[in-house]
């Protein structure tokens, strides 16, 4: 299985279709694998495993999300005040 998440990580290029997000407005898209990313990203290091698996999301919000938004929502997180529950 790992290896299929390093040949799909190697492969990415841009977000590809996600049936839960048909519209043009990809806002929650964004929002929700910004969310997913650390959520897991939190998961597994807590249980001392290898987070790469988590690298998917972060590529795929990385392509969608506007880079005010993420720098805004990482300024958050620091300051305790991110409105996400992660």
């Amino acid at each position: 299985m790992a290896e299929d998440i390093k040949a799909k990580l190697e492969n990415y290029r841009t977000a590809p279709f996600d049936a839960r997000f048909p519209n043009q407005n990809q806002t929650r898209n964004c929002w929700s694998n910004y969310l997913d990313y650390h959520r897991c990203q939190k998961a597994l290091d807590a249980k001392g495993v290898d987070n790469t698996p988590c690298e998917w999301y972060r590529r795929v919000y990385k392509s969608i999300c506007p880079m005010s938004w993420i720098q805004k929502w990482d300024d958050q997180r620091a300051e305790g005040t991110f409105p996400g529950k992660i």
